[in-house]
């Protein structure tokens, strides 16, 4: 039965779906922040339910095809070990699941505190894409739009 759900899941399957499966997710961030939808199904722990049984997958399959999982810490070893591991298709989808996640679980912040302080969704919607395509620029322009409406400089929250 594993063999029959590998051929179907492959890595450039689950990249795509991944892809595409995210995005239902941030046009809800970004359109209707404020529905309990958003705050219930997208905003809370619910995509990463999700997202984790198809990490644990992919580390299961790479184990049981051969990949050494302790590779992965040869990325603290210098560039070129970096470079050298996302040559490798495993590593890559296992960073692509793990950037997706960070940038949606930073989307959903934005979306909570801008509620807390009520920015409105007009002035939210830039941030948010920059996070969704480039993560920490997305939130930097979420902070510095949130000094005004908070009418405070805080660098921790």
């Amino acid at each position: 039965m594993f063999e029959q759900i590998s051929t179907f899941f492959t890595v450039e399957m689950i990249y795509l779906w991944l892809n595409f499966g995210i995005i239902p997710f941030w046009i809800i961030l970004i359109f209707f922040p404020q529905s309990n939808f958003c705050r219930y199904f997208i905003a809370s722990i619910i995509p990463y339910f999700i997202l984790t049984p198809i990490y644990i997958y992919l580390f299961y399959n790479f184990y049981i095809s051969g990949f050494e999982l302790s590779e992965i810490f040869r990325l603290y070893a210098g560039i070129d070990e970096l470079i050298d591991l996302f040559s490798s298709s495993s590593f890559l989808i296992l960073f692509w699941i793990h950037f997706l996640a960070i940038n949606l679980f930073c989307g959903a912040w934005i979306v909570r505190d801008s509620q807390k302080f009520m920015v409105p969704k007009a002035m939210v919607f830039v941030p948010l894409i920059f996070t969704y395509f480039v993560g920490p620029f997305g939130i930097l322009i979420y902070w510095i739009v949130r000094i005004f409406f908070a009418k405070k400089l805080s660098l921790y929250d």
